[in-house]
């Protein structure tokens, strides 16, 4: 488990996947959203694809 976590940059974001146990998946549209997403705070592994399509990916702790 990391401890310190690079901030993700939310200003390239477009859409938030939080994948959920099971299988679905949450879409978020972060337009308007960065002040209250802190991905920082969750447990679990980002994969960050911004820079390509816009989207970050989100795999809450035992989902990963």
């Amino acid at each position: 488990m990391k401890l310190f976590v690079s901030p993700i940059d939310l200003s390239a974001v477009s859409t938030l996947y939080y994948h959920l146990p099971d299988g679905p998946v949450l879409s978020l549209k972060v337009d308007g959203l960065e002040d209250y997403i802190d991905l920082g705070l969750e447990m679990g592994h980002i994969c960050d694809t911004s820079a390509i399509d816009g989207v970050v990916h989100f795999f809450p702790k035992g989902n990963a």
